[in-house]
């Protein structure tokens, strides 16, 4: 049976905390910038609802470009720039110092400052306000903030994921979780529950739906659903394969993959009228659509020339190139914003790993050191790919950022995580 959290309000009790992610750092970049997040001061009665700060020091912790300074040895805890002493800041080697306030219990307003202590100058200050139950995406929008301030690269603190959890009950079954969270796993909910396989969860272009498959009919088909009502529409029920939807740079289109003419090859659906164009006919499995930002061209998986390679097919010409050579395996492409880099699975003396490939210099580098990476995934700022892989007997999420210089690993609670997938910039 399948089990359907119609109503998605982050301030119901979720059902996700056995699948809920848990970050270890593995690698950081040598040199780090520190960075002291002084305890935001809480304007407000009572207990604050969050810890905006060490929310704020997480993220930037988790980026691995920041090293914060632990609070019990800060000598002064400021909140306001008068409070500010330089040399408290320089005598524990601190290169920029960030202090806020915080207040309203209903509706809340962060004030945030930041401050070179090596000039002893105020750099940047910002104000986020919203619903006090939003208090962590709050928090994860001043990361994004100071991230951009002191990087030059847009943060992706306050954006979600969904990923899709495995346990085994004591009887030997498997339960599958659609699992929506924020980018540092905190906040799970449980989109859908279900006895049979999930997977190939996407995203809409502005965040607001989602689109996977489900066994739940006894076959795969392919869903949509709203994330703000709940609200549920199957898409197909061929016979045959449904998978691996992907929606268009404008949200009207959703490229699939469908075997009901045959081989497995590319479909367009116009969501409109729900109407179906076929766009590839060939003997071999055309598979894992995903489309190239400007909305003129797709890339996918084929096997049409022996083995798995990315090809590229031009919806104007109708015509199809062969993209990767480098090696003997690549599959599973997705593109990031700039339309230049494409992040991979990629076959290396006999281990999958997550590569990523210039499609100007093409120039392809393997990211990862793990063996049994797949489902890629890059973040809206083009800086970290997400990906699946393996820890022991166990599935786990992981991430690498696109030089390789940056990796953590986000493990579950309990039971296993897969086929994760990067929100977009969420709007407010």
């Amino acid at each position: 049976m399948t089990r359907i959290i119609l109503s998605l309000v982050l301030t119901l009790v979720t059902l996700g905390a056995r699948a809920e992610l848990v970050i270890e750092i593995t690698q950081g970049v040598d040199n780090p910038t520190a960075i002291a997040v002084s305890p935001f001061a809480w304007q407000g009665g009572g207990t604050a609802p969050e810890d905006i700060a060490q929310v704020v020091q997480g993220d930037l912790a988790r980026s691995g470009q920041f090293a914060p300074v632990d609070r019990r040895d800060m000598l002064g805890r400021p909140s306001t720039e008068k409070e500010v002493f330089y040399r408290d800041w320089r005598a524990i080697s601190a290169e920029y110092l960030l202090i806020g306030r915080v207040s309203g219990t209903e509706q809340m307003r962060i004030e945030y400052e930041l401050f070179d202590v090596n000039r002893q100058a105020k750099v940047f200050d910002g104000t986020e306000t919203g619903p006090a139950s939003e208090a962590r995406m709050l928090a994860h929008r001043v990361s994004d903030k100071i991230y951009e301030k002191l990087t030059g690269i847009p943060g992706a603190f306050a954006t979600r994921l969904l990923y899709v959890s495995v346990t085994r009950n004591p009887t030997g079954k498997d339960y599958y979780r659609l699992t929506l969270a924020d980018s540092d796993g905190a906040r799970p909910i449980v989109l859908l529950e279900s006895r049979e396989p999930i997977l190939a969860p996407s995203w809409s272009p502005d965040g607001s739906e989602i689109a996977y498959v489900s066994f739940e009919t006894t076959r795969p088909a392919i869903f949509r659903q709203n994330l703000a009502t709940g609200q549920r529409e199957q898409l197909t029920n061929f016979k045959g394969l449904n998978s691996s939807p992907a929606w268009s740079p404008d949200g009207k289109t959703m490229a699939m993959v469908l075997s009901k003419d045959g081989s497995p090859d590319l479909y367009l659906m116009d969501l409109a009228s729900k109407r179906l164009t076929r766009i590839t006919r060939h003997y071999a499995i055309d598979t894992e659509p995903t489309w190239m930002p400007d909305g003129k061209s797709l890339l996918f998986t084929s096997d049409r020339g022996g083995r798995p390679q990315i090809y590229r097919y031009d919806l104007r010409s109708g015509t199809t190139e062969r993209v990767t050579y480098e090696g003997a395996y690549n599959a599973r492409a997705r593109v990031a914003q700039d339309g230049r880099n494409v992040v991979v699975v990629h076959q290396s003396n006999g281990r999958f790993h997550i590569a990523i490939y210039d499609l100007v210099t093409n120039r392809m580098q393997v990211l990862t050191s793990t063996e049994l990476d797949e489902s890629p995934s890059i973040a809206p700022n083009g800086s970290m790919v997400l990906y699946a892989t393996k820890s022991g007997d166990r599935g786990i999420l992981a991430a690498v950022s696109v030089d390789g210089g940056v990796k953590f690993r986000l493990p579950a609670r309990e039971g296993d995580v897969r086929e994760p997938a990067w929100s977009p910039y969420m709007s407010r």
